[in-house]
């Protein structure tokens, strides 16, 4: 897993796991968007990329770094997750 640098308020938090919002659409393998993400205590804007085209106001769920201000995301659909798997 990568280290996150420490910023002034002590070790940095990774986006990674965090669910956020698309507020710039993706455009999957042929462009990034951007995603908010409640982050430090607040939210944060990150660039997005995604294996396909996300819309703006999806819900996503942050799964890899992609570096300091880039993240891969996938769409976090509520109700496949809300079902026990049987």
């Amino acid at each position: 897993m990568a280290s996150w640098p420490e910023d002034e308020g002590g070790p940095a938090q990774s986006p990674v796991g965090l669910q956020g919002v698309m507020v710039v659409a993706s455009r999957g393998v042929d462009g990034p968007g951007e995603v908010e993400l409640p982050i430090r205590g607040g939210s944060e804007l990150f660039i997005a990329r995604s294996a396909r085209p996300i819309d703006r106001g999806a819900s996503v769920l942050c799964v890899q770094s992609l570096g300091p201000r880039t993240v891969f995301v996938a769409p976090w659909d509520e109700a496949d997750w809300s079902q026990p798997t049987q």
